[in-house]
């Protein structure tokens, strides 16, 4: 990816808050980028990534309007290794792609880029800093149940089939502790933000 804006990765585990660090950045005056919802259109019915999964999954993940059905796809690649690497193998370069274009693309002098994979893709060696926002699994399972609609089973296996929380810590310029208030949150975002700017590591 381009760096030459400066460039914040932003990564965490699934339902840590990631998103809600993102939309603070974005207020302060970041470019943000949101690697996991580019997933998303890219996979919308009729595109090149879209029929590549169908090639690999089978029409058996379409909902009724032929779209991608991401709880069925979850279903399967979140209770398989190997099929989630199959789905990543497959998203990952058009993803890369349209990240580096909007960053290329981007006026701002900060650029934020929101990626739940951030690191596994080694995306965060081209950036200026990397963020990791963490929360206790609890309330990771509690989040995926009340804002996904899922079963207490089926966010257990999204959580459990990412990598501990901990070496994304311990590779972190910045930890974000989302376990508190949204108040907490912001406060610790924005602190970051005045050593950032404040500092000077922000100026075009």
């Amino acid at each position: 990816m381009s760096t030459r804006k400066y460039l914040i990765g932003l990564t965490g585990n699934i339902a840590t808050g990631k998103s809600a660090v993102l939309r603070m950045l974005k207020h302060l005056g970041a470019r943000a980028i949101d690697a996991d919802s580019l997933v998303h259109r890219l996979m919308a019915k009729g595109t090149s990534v879209w029929q590549a999964v169908l090639d690999e999954f089978g029409e058996g993940i379409l909902d009724p309007r032929g779209e991608i059905d991401r709880r069925k796809l979850g279903a399967i690649v979140f209770a398989d290794a190997e099929a989630l690497k199959r789905l990543e193998a497959i998203t990952h370069p058009a993803v890369t792609a349209r990240v580096d274009e909007l960053v290329r693309q981007a006026t701002e002098p900060v650029v934020v880029v929101e990626a739940i994979k951030l690191i596994e893709a080694g995306w965060h060696r081209t950036c200026d800093a990397l963020w990791v926002v963490t929360c206790p699994k609890e309330q990771q399972l509690e989040r995926l149940m009340r804002t996904r609609k899922l079963s207490r089973k089926e966010a257990l296996l999204r959580i459990e089939a990412q990598p501990p929380q901990e070496g994304k810590v311990a590779l972190a310029d910045v930890v974000i502790n989302n376990s508190g208030s949204l108040k907490e949150l912001r406060e610790q975002v924005e602190r970051e933000w005045q050593k950032l700017v404040g500092g000077g590591g922000a100026k075009s």
